[in-house]
C-alpha cells in the first residue's frame, strides 16, 4: 500500500487551489438517475469515493463521459439494473444514496445494507422509515434493502435524528413523488443545499434546503441540467489546520467562507489571522497556536469531520483544550497514534482532553480513517524529523492530491507508492 514520508518543519506559503467536495459531488452522481436527459457536472473531485460512485451507477446503466480533469456527463437513459450490489456498497456508504432516485423514477430498488463503520455506525433505519412513509414497501432480504412502490405520495416526516444522507435520499425521493412532502429535523448541511440547486435547475420544486424544514412539492419529471459542485469546506479546513500547525501563509482559491463559520471562527480563537473574499480565504500564522476546545454538532455547529484536524493543531497549542465528539462514537482512534508522536491526550468516553506540548516527533503511523488520515498530516508536517503515514487509501477517498497540493506550498511530503510484485 502507499504511504506518506513527511520531513516536518517548513513553514507552509503559497496557493491552494480547493477542490469540489466530495460529499456533495456523492448525492449529486446519483441523482443522474432522476432523469433521462444529461446532467454535465464541474467541479467534479478526482477521488476514490467518486470512482466507486461512477463504477455502481455504470453498472446501472448510467452512461459517464469524462468531459476533462473535472467534469464529467451522466446519462441515465438506458439504467437496465436497479441494484446495488454489496462488493461495492461495502467500499463506501454512501452507496445507499441510489435507493430514493432508483424508487421514486423506476418504481423498485434493490440495495445492499452498507454494514459497519470504523467512525461508527451509521444506520439507514430513518431512510427506512421515510420512504415507508411515502408509500413504499420495504422488507430486508439477504442483506438487502428492497423496495417497491408504484408512485411514492408525498407525506410530512420527521426523522428522529438528524441524518444528511438521510434527508438527501428523501428529498430525492420526494422530487417526483405526488404530491407535496415535508421533511422536518432535516440536516442543513451547505452539501444539501447544493443538492436541492441541482434538483431546481433539473425542474423540482424544492423551498427551504439550509433550514431544518424542506419542503418538496413532487412533479412528473425532470429534465437535464449543468451545475458546478460547491468547495469543499473540510478540504479547506484542513489546509487552514496545516498553516496553523506550521506557521505562515496559504491564500486558498475556489473557496466557500461562507460554508465556513463554525471552522473560521476556530481557527481565529487559536490566533490564526484569516480574511476572506466571495471565493477565497487567505490563513496566515505567525505564533504557537491557542488551545481552543469545541463540541461537535450538525451544521451550522463546528463539524465532526473536522475534529481531527484541529486536534492535531491543538497537540502542539499553548494551553489544554476540551474537546467533545457527540456525532461518531468510535472517532477518537487518531488519538493512539497522535500519542505515538508525542502528542498528550487523554480519553474519558465522548470527551478528549488535550494538553499541548511544545514540539511534537517524527514516527511511523497509521491512518484508521479519512479525516484520521488528515490530522497525522498535519501533526507530521509539524513534527521534529520524519514520520511515515501508512494506509493511505484513506486519505485518498476524501483528498484530491492533497500531497501535490501541500508540495506546492513549502511541504517536504512525499508519496511512497507500493512495492512493485
Amino acid at each position: 500500500m502507499d504511504k506518506l514520508l513527511i520531513t516536518g518543519g517548513n513553514r507552509l506559503n503559497g496557493e491552494i487551489t480547493v477542490s469540489g467536495a466530495k460529499n456533495a459531488a456523492l448525492p449529486i452522481l446519483c441523482a443522474s438517475l432522476l432523469t433521462a436527459d444529461p446532467i454535465s457536472l464541474d467541479n467534479v473531485p478526482a477521488l476514490k469515493d467518486i470512482g466507486t460512485t461512477q463504477r455502481l451507477l455504470g453498472q446501472m446503466g448510467v452512461r459517464i463521459t469524462q468531459d476533462g480533469e473535472n467534469s464529467v456527463t451522466l446519462d441515465a437513459r438506458h439504467v437496465h439494473t436497479l441494484e446495488a450490489p454489496y462488493d461495492l456498497v461495502k467500499t463506501m456508504r454512501a452507496s445507499i444514496l441510489v435507493l430514493g432516485p432508483l424508487l421514486t423514477r423506476f418504481g423498485q430498488a434493490r440495495v445492499s445494507l452498507p454494514g459497519g463503520c470504523a467512525i461508527g455506525q451509521r444506520p439507514v433505519d430513518q431512510h427506512i422509515k421515510g420512504l415507508a412513509a411515502l408509500g413504499a414497501e420495504i422488507s430486508i432480504e439477504h442483506g438487502f434493502v428492497v423496495a417497491k412502490a408504484s408512485r411514492l405520495k408525498g407525506a410530512v416526516i420527521r426523522t428522529d435524528m438528524v441524518t444528511v444522507t438521510g434527508t438527501e435520499n428523501l428529498m430525492m425521493a420526494a422530487v417526483l413523488a405526488e404530491g407535496q412532502t415535508v421533511l422536518e429535523n432535516a440536516a442543513r448541511e451547505p452539501e444539501i443545499t447544493d443538492l436541492a440547486e441541482l434538483l431546481i435547475k433539473m425542474g423540482a420544486r424544492i423551498q427551504g434546503h439550509g433550514t431544518d424544514r424542506i419542503v418538496i412539492d413532487g412533479v412528473e419529471a425532470l429534465h437535464g441540467a449543468r451545475h458546478t459542485i460547491v468547495a469543499d469546506r473540510i478540504e479547506a479546513g484542513t489546509f487552514l489546520c496545516a498553516v496553523g500547525a506550521t506557521g505562515g501563509e496559504i491564500v486558498l482559491r475556489n473557496a466557500a467562507p461562507d460554508t465556513m463559520g463554525a471552522i473560521l471562527d476556530k481557527l481565529q480563537e487559536a490566533g490564526m489571522s484569516i480574511e476572506c473574499g466571495s471565493d477565497w480565504i487567505r490563513g496566515s500564522m505567525n505564533q504557537r497556536p491557542k488551545a481552543v476546545g469545541f463540541r461537535t454538532y450538525e451544521y451550522p455547529a463546528f463539524p465532526t469531520d473536522m475534529q481531527a484536524q484541529v486536534m492535531a493543531l491543538n497537540t502542539i497549542a499553548e494551553g489544554t483544550a476540551v474537546i467533545v465528539e457527540n456525532i461518531f462514537e468510535n472517532r477518537y482512534m487518531h488519538v493512539q497514534e497522535l500519542g505515538r508522536m508525542g502528542a498528550k491526550i487523554d480519553i474519558d468516553g465522548h470527551t478528549a482532553v488535550v494538553t499541548g506540548t511544545s514540539k511534537l516527533s517524527g514516527a511511523t503511523v497509521m491512518a484508521t480513517d479519512l479525516r484520521a488520515s488528515a490530522s497525522l498530516v498535519i501533526a507530521g508536517l509539524a513534527a521534529i524529523g520524519d514520520t511515515t503515514i501508512e494506509r493511505i487509501y484513506h486519505l485518498d477517498r476524501g483528498y484530491e492530491r492533497m500531497e501535490h497540493k501541500l508540495r506546492s506550498v513549502g511541504a517536504n511530503i512525499q508519496r511512497i507508492a507500493r512495492e512493485q510484485a
